[in-house]
Order: C-alpha cells, then structure tokens, then sequence
C-alpha cells in the first residue's frame, strides 16, 4: 500500500455485523446483512482492503468467530486483515491458513513484545500488524476493558526497535464510532517513530476527515479505517474512496 488506503471495517459478534460506540458492548448497533455479504458489496463499490475485528475475540481472549471470517475469506478476493482476541501462535496460523492477509496482535503484544517479535520473524513483518488502541494517550487491552498505563508512543518506538514489526493500526477509543474528526495530533506522533506504517482508526466521519489525514502529509500514514459512518449512511463508501484517491 504506497497510496492512501481507504478501508472499511466489519465487527462481528454472534456471527453478526455489528458497530460499538468507544468499543462498549452495551451501546451496540446489529446491521441485518450477513457479513460476507456486507464484505461483497465492498468490494464491489471498489474497496481494496477489509479490515476485520472478531469482537466476541477480542473480549472473551480467543477467536470465536473463525467460520464468519472464513466466510467474509472465500466471497471476496481482496486484501483482508483480521483483529480480536489473537493471542497465540496457532490463532495467527488458523488465520493465515484460510487466506487472511494481515494479523493484527494488540494485547499480547503489550504484554509480550518477545511474542511479537517471534511471531514478526516466523510469519514474515508483511504479515503481522500491531494493533495499539489508546484512550488519553494510554495503551488499553481486553477488547478495550483494561486501560493500561503504558504510554503509547514511548512503547511503539520500543517494540519497532526490537520486534521489527513494520504497521500498526493506531485507534482513538474515545473518538471511535463518534464522528468526531480523528485525533491527528497522536497520529503525527505515532507517524513520527521511524520504519512504522500507520494506519488512523477511530473518528472518521466523513470524506472530510479522510481529506485532512491526506493533508497531514504523513508518507508513512498509509491509510484509515472506516465503519460506522459507512454502515450507518453518514458516509458513502463511493464518496470516501474519492477522498481517499484525492478525486
């Protein structure tokens, strides 16, 4: 990905399309179509990439919805990456055997950079994305019930240093599912450590917001994720593309 990626997001529970507001299971929002239809339809009005979080893997600390992922897998052939709950090394090998593109590891990652760093050495750093969810500035985990009290920053220009992994997924909890523009201040930041591709998620309302994460003129911030706007109708995947294209 040399260009600006505009990726839109599926969050699955109970086999079912959902969004969460800051990632709170009681504030939940059911979309009627199956997953892999909702992946198709995406792909059809011209995404490139779908980003995928298993939400009942991510709270409950193992995937738990691998037969919807396989099914999202086999209707599209587009690039897929895969978040929620992936905490061994046989998680990312059941993913990657059915053909997911990108693993994303959040929680273990934070409490074992050694994993991560032996996991960027046997499945390859194209593989592995971190995935560091922040509120305040602060690192949570467990599907983001535990805030931690790692800084963010500071601990990814620690765990490129010695992990070796080369993307994250930067998310704003406080701004997720909020429209509420993205936190660019903490993406300039995360942009700034060097030998890391950035991908903003959390805030993106509108093809506004896309427009100005081009404007930060970050050459290492790759792309965004987009997914209650898109599922709720605020924003048009076509109109997001366009922004995301600078059309």
């Amino acid at each position: 990905m040399n260009s600006f990626t505009l990726i839109p997001a599926i969050d699955i529970m109970d086999g079912q399309c959902v969004r969460l507001q800051q990632g709170d299971a009681q504030r939940r929002t059911n979309y009627p179509d199956a997953p892999a239809v909702v992946a198709q339809a995406f792909q059809k009005e011209g995404a490139s990439r779908l980003h995928i979080v298993d939400l009942d893997g991510a709270f409950a600390g193992k995937p738990a919805n691998l037969a919807t992922i396989k099914s999202i897998r086999d209707a599209v052939t587009i690039t897929v990456e895969v978040g929620g709950g992936i905490r061994t090394e046989e998680d990312i090998k059941n993913y990657l055997d059915i053909g997911v593109d990108h693993v994303i590891i959040g929680t273990r990652a934070l409490e074992d950079k050694r994993f991560l760093g032996e996991m960027v050495r046997k499945f390859g750093a194209s593989k592995i994305i971190i995935g560091a969810d922040a509120r305040n500035g602060y690192l949570s985990t467990r599907g983001w019930t535990s805030d931690s009290k790692i800084l963010a920053i500071p601990f990814l220009q620690e765990v490129v240093a010695q992990t070796g992994v080369g993307t994250v997924i930067f998310t704003d909890i406080a701004r997720d599912g909020m429209f509420n523009s993205p936190n660019f201040d903490a993406l300039e930041k995360v942009c700034g450590i060097g030998n890391l591709q950035v991908i903003a998620s959390g805030g993106v309302g509108s093809d506004k917001d896309i427009r100005s994460l081009i404007q930060l003129k970050q050459p290492n911030l790759i792309g965004a994720i987009v997914g209650k706007a898109i599922h709720d109708g605020r924003l048009s995947l076509h109109d997001a593309l366009k922004a995301a294209n600078n059309i």
